[in-house]
């Protein structure tokens, strides 16, 4: 092979890297990046049947009726909000008007949602809303709905409403990561958690080869991280080479989102069997550390501001924290982005018939309402004549009519298969209805880039210049060109 442009590999979609804002990967000094669900990936649906056993168990222990109770991996996704008020799980457009909610397992039809929510904006930032952010938060998300039919029907032992039934149920969530429950489990069996994966490593060492300072930041316990990061990075680096080679600092128990917002002591970590000491000074490369902050990450490479990015999958914790108080670049690992964008392709005939239909109605209605305003003038004795009978315009409203009732009979079924893509309850993850999702409003906010892998990065390799596109908007519609974004390292 000695043509260099045969070298030059064009990524499926999905394994693309999708850039909100212009980034310059070469402005980038140091990558900062989370453990589980960014730099490791698990099965998820052994994961999560897993982690609700757990609750499970937790729950009976309470006296709560949930021996019966089993997990449905399509009762929730990422990017919901829990109504802590009403019990509901809601999915918000970006303007946080509720497209489509659940009380309980039972879903609300139309009429239902704009009863209740018609006058509701949803705003995270109020204590009546829970936002899923992670894949963790999925099994959680499946019981607490259960628990809401059941206390909607008998009652629970000492829970005083839908608010104090999630409480409860975060203060269970919390033991269980306080028992390191799941982190026992993984350890026992890696192979049946952890998925394999070959190209994570070889990513991040074309960055650490390109000057990159490399930095895992994460919450999980040094216990676990020394024993999963060998298992899923060792055998795929260089021989001479192990995972912790490959990092120039290691922080774990970090604390996040804290870890972001403010100064925490940080220790160094003196001997393997987990010894502490406290730190004197500045970070030092190749030194692994228990808690801190991240202005001691920034002191140590002498960096700030936009030259450092980091990597995670939480969308409040890795990427709104990071953005909004450090205005580091950031990254967002969405996993589930592979299978919507497989269904959205599986769909696309059909899309693209939807859509011809939906433009046919539009041009119709369009058509409807001009003729409906003549026939007003006409009856009212105002504005010029259109010198066509009444009668005349009455047929032709009937036959629009007519023809808009026959798209509808083709356009209902097509509409409604769309609205199941990805989960049958709920729907896409980055839309609602027609409109952007709640979470693609976030993820727009506080995500400079986003991808299904940190893998991803093979493609897009420390050289490169990650454009975003141009915005649409709704007066674009016939004209072409315009002004694009300015391109900036920042």
């Amino acid at each position: 092979m000695n043509d260099p442009v045969a070298l030059i590999i064009n990524p499926p979609h999905e394994r693309e890297i999708f850039a909100n804002r212009t980034l310059n990967m070469r402005a980038i000094e140091a990558i900062g990046y989370d453990m589980d669900y960014t730099l490791i990936n698990y099965d998820v649906t052994r994961w999560q049947q897993t982690m609700y056993e757990y609750l499970k168990r937790r729950v009976f222990k309470l006296g709560w009726p949930v021996e019966d109770l089993d997990y449905d991996p399509e009762m929730a996704i990422r990017g919901l909000v829990l109504d802590k008020k009403l019990g509901n799980f809601v999915k918000p457009n970006r303007f946080g008007y509720i497209k489509r909610a659940c009380h309980g397992t039972n879903p609300l039809d139309f009429k239902a949602v704009r009863s209740v929510y018609s006058r509701i904006i949803v705003d995270i930032r109020q204590d009546r809303w829970l936002l899923l952010t992670t894949l963790f938060d999925l099994p959680l998300a499946c019981m607490y709905a259960q628990l809401v039919d059941i206390l909607d029907r008998y009652g629970l032992l000492k829970v005083m409403g839908y608010a104090d039934l999630i409480e409860q149920m975060m203060s269970v969530l919390d033991a269980a990561y306080a028992e390191g429950m799941m982190r026992n489990e993984i350890l026992k069996d890696p192979a049946s958690y952890v998925v394999e994966d070959t190209e994570t490593p070889l990513a991040l060492l074309d960055q650490k080869h390109a000057g990159k300072k490399l930095i895992l930041i994460t919450d999980s316990e040094w216990e676990f991280v020394g024993k999963i990061m060998p298992y899923a990075f060792d055998p795929y680096l260089p021989a001479d080479m192990t995972w912790r080679n490959l990092f120039d600092l290691v922080i774990v128990s970090a604390g996040k989102p804290n870890f972001f917002l403010q100064k925490q002591p940080a220790f160094e970590l003196a001997t393997e069997e987990g010894l502490l000491k406290r730190l004197v000074g500045a970070l030092k490369p190749g030194s692994i550390y228990i808690g801190g902050h991240a202005g001691l990450v920034e002191e140590a490479f002498g960096l700030q501001g936009g030259q450092i990015m980091y990597v995670g999958d939480h969308l409040e914790s890795d990427v709104h924290t990071t953005k909004s108080m450090l205005r580091w670049r950031t990254g967002l690992v969405l996993r589930e982005l592979e299978t919507e964008f497989g269904c959205l392709q599986a769909f696309c005939d059909q899309q693209v018939e939807l859509s011809k239909m939906m433009s046919q109605k539009a041009e119709l209605d369009r058509q409807q309402a001009q003729l409906k305003l003549q026939v007003q003038r006409e009856k009212q004795k105002y504005g010029p004549n259109p010198g066509v009978p009444i009668a005349a315009l009455h047929q032709r409203i009937d036959e629009i009519h007519q023809q808009i009732s026959s798209l509808d009979a083709q356009i209902g079924p097509l509409a409604r298969e769309a609205g199941m893509l990805f989960n049958p309850r709920w729907g896409l993850l980055t839309r609602a209805g027609y409109d952007k999702s709640y979470l693609t409003r976030i993820l727009e906010g506080y995500a400079d880039i986003y991808m299904t892998r940190v893998s991803n990065f093979l493609y897009q390799t420390p050289f490169a210049y990650l454009r975003s596109t141009r915005s649409s908007l709704p007066h674009d519609g016939g004209i072409f060109g315009g002004p694009h974004e300015t391109e900036t390292a920042n």
